[in-house]
This record gives structure tokens, C-alpha cells and sequence, in this order.
């Protein structure tokens, strides 16, 4: 017998067979796989489509010749995952093609330092820049992956605390060192310029005011 868990161990479907019959089997039966773990699985010839894999580990999949038109990655994790069209499922590679000055977002702490990873301390007016950066767009995030991490708005916002502030961070096209294949929003950058910060009282006001 063979089970499907999710990552944090919690069990989604169990059969005979073998994990990509497992998976396939969960999804004809309208299981949600999100957060699913599926690391070093074969889903080759897998019918995935419009599948919710958000959050799920991939770390070592093969999705060669897998069907995932239509999938949401979302936030997964693919760590050497291959088969992958990083142009199907990375809105934000947009960004490289970018003639001029981009403008994004960086989450901090109240003094201005970023609250996962803590080490530049950030102030508005100023340059900063990360000798070494990663440039692996299948690794996602920090401790092992160095970088200026900013983001989208509306991670920034997801992601928000009482006392974090959100810097408005300005670099270009050739200052990116990777965007994370299904990245969430967030990606990494070789250096940048702090040029302001978000109105967060109005920000969080006008989204308390907004009809539900």
C-alpha cells in the first residue's frame, strides 16, 4: 500500500501501486493535492491538469512528459525537479524583459531589516548589493540561497506583521539573479536601490474599508 502526504505528514490517499498511480488516482477523485510531497516521484505521461499543487514538494521529480497545463505551482518547492516549463507557470519572468528601471517591493522589520533573513539593514536613499547571489531559478528561498529577496505587493502584504515596514526597491532587468520557477511573488536580486516606502496605515486601512 502505498500513501500520499502531504508535507507536513498529514495523510491525502493511500492505494496500490506506485506514487504517480497513487497521485493520479487522488486526482481523478478530486483529492486536493496541495502541499502535496511528491519528492524524487515520476510523473511521466501524468495527467495533471488544472491540478492545485501549490505548496507541494517536488525536490527531485521528474515531470518530464507530464501534463500540467493549467497547474498551479504555486509556491512549490523544485529543487532539481525537471520536465518543468518555467514560462507556464513564472508570471513574473516578465521582469527580464524590462527595458528600464523596475520597481518592486522588500519586507522589513521595524528597523529595517528583513524578517526571515536577517542581515542588511535597509534605509531608504541608499544602494545595497549581495556578492554571490544565487542564480538557480529552481531554489526558492534563504538560508542556502543569498540574495536581496523582494517581492510582490501583495506578498509583502500577505506576509505582513505588526511593526514591519514595506520598502519600495528600484533596480533592473540585469540586477535580477533569479525568479523562482512558480515563485509566490517573491524573487532575488544581485543589488538594488532603496527609493521609498509604502503608506502601510492607508494600505491597511483602505483594505479593512474594501467590501467583502
Amino acid at each position: 500500500m502505498k500513501q500520499l502526504k502531504r508535507r507536513d505528514g498529514t495523510l491525502i490517499h493511500e492505494a496500490e501501486g506506485t506514487l504517480r498511480e497513487v497521485v493520479l488516482e487522488a486526482y481523478r477523485k478530486g483529492l486536493s493535492l496541495i502541499g502535496a510531497s511528491l519528492n524524487r516521484a515520476s510523473l511521466f505521461g501524468a495527467s495533471l491538469i488544472g491540478a492545485s499543487l501549490d505548496r507541494a514538494s517536488l525536490d527531485g521529480a521528474s515531470l518530464i512528459g507530464a501534463s500540467l497545463d493549467g497547474a498551479s505551482l504555486i509556491g512549490a518547492s523544485l529543487n532539481r525537479a525537471t520536465g518543468i516549463s518555467p514560462e507556464r507557470c513564472t508570471p513574473l519572468l516578465m521582469l527580464l524583459d524590462q527595458p528600464g528601471p523596475i520597481r518592486a517591493y522588500k519586507l522589513v522589520t521595524a528597523d529595517g531589516v528583513g524578517p526571515f533573513n536577517r542581515g542588511i539593514t535597509y534605509t531608504v536613499g541608499e544602494s545595497y548589493e549581495v556578492p554571490g547571489a544565487d542564480t538557480d531559478p529552481s531554489r526558492m528561498c534563504p538560508p542556502d540561497c543569498p540574495g536581496i529577496y523582494v517581492a510582490t505587493l501583495d506578498w509583502c502584504l500577505k506576509e505582513w506583521q505588526p511593526g514591519f515596514r514595506i520598502l519600495l526597491v528600484e533596480f533592473t532587468a540585469a540586477d535580477i539573479a533569479a525568479i523562482p520557477t512558480a515563485t509566490d511573488g517573491k524573487f532575488r536580486l544581485h543589488r538594488c536601490r532603496v527609493v521609498g516606502e509604502k503608506d502601510l496605515p492607508g494600505l491597511l486601512l483602505a483594505a479593512e474599508e474594501a467590501p467583502q
